[in-house]
């Protein structure tokens, strides 16, 4: 939530938000240093100002925070996509995170992973075999990427690459990291299938490197939200949209 605020408000002074929040300033300061430890913002005089719109969107704390019902849903609907047996990548996306709770249903399975996030949830899965992609940490996205990683991800082959990225022009598939889109890109040559993962707000923004079309992928996940625009033009290309149903309750 502090995230959120300093990204709508710019800046703003470390005092207001203990005052928003009903939290101790010991509390607000700890929680900022956190995000400036990040890169995320910079704290001079008892005011937090945001860094770099691009680098805040492309952090994993404030991915989390974004479409969480959204992505849920999608990462159920990737799981259709999962069989025993297989070797599977995951990127460090915050949708894909979601995918982390359910694979416990599909083992025996490998999964090989850059992000510390899965890292540490998937390491005491049983039948579940980890491979962790080391090299270059990045601490705003909890992963490694890097010359080194990519080393190691083209020295294997998986069954199947389930990502996502920052969004989606003109049915073509951009980042605004040029690190990530060249580890996301080894995972994608290096997997049989390729399964895209993709809220609908992605096709509201922008990004600078491109990565790859969408008719390059074997699927792509969307949720209910997503334009009937979009969806038809999508399949008017021959792309394999799925469109993930949003839990009901009762």
């Amino acid at each position: 939530m502090i995230a959120e605020t300093v990204i709508a408000e710019g800046s703003i002074r470390i005092e207001d938000l203990t005052e928003r929040f009903g939290i101790s300033l010991m509390t607000a300061h700890r929680d900022v240093d956190e995000l400036v430890s990040r890169g995320l913002f910079r704290k001079t005089r008892g005011i937090v100002s945001a860094a770099p719109t691009s680098l805040i969107e492309s952090s994993d704390a404030y991915r989390a925070t974004k479409q969480a019902k959204e992505k849920k849903a999608i990462a159920r609907a990737a799981m259709r996509f999962v069989e025993p047996g297989q070797a599977i990548f995951l990127d460090d996306a915050t949708t894909v995170h979601g995918m982390a709770a359910l694979l416990p249903a599909k083992v025996p399975l490998t999964v090989i992973t850059n992000s510390l996030v899965l890292i540490n949830e998937l390491k005491e899965v049983n039948d579940l075999t980890l491979v962790g992609l080391g090299g270059q940490f990045y601490n705003w996205c909890n992963a490694f990427m890097g010359h080194i990683t990519t080393h190691e991800i083209r020295r294997l082959r998986a069954d199947t690459v389930f990502m996502s990225l920052s969004a989606i022009v003109d049915d073509v598939v951009f980042h605004q990291s040029p690190e990530t889109v060249e580890t996301k890109r080894a995972m994608f040559e290096s997997a049989a299938k390729r399964v895209l993962l993709a809220d609908h707000t992605k096709f509201e923004r922008r990004a600078l490197h491109h990565f790859a079309a969408l008719t390059e992928f074997d699927a792509v996940i969307v949720d209910e939200d997503i334009p009937i625009s979009h969806l038809s033009r999508m399949r008017s290309k021959g792309i394999n949209v799925v469109v993930a149903e949003a839990e009901r309750s009762g």
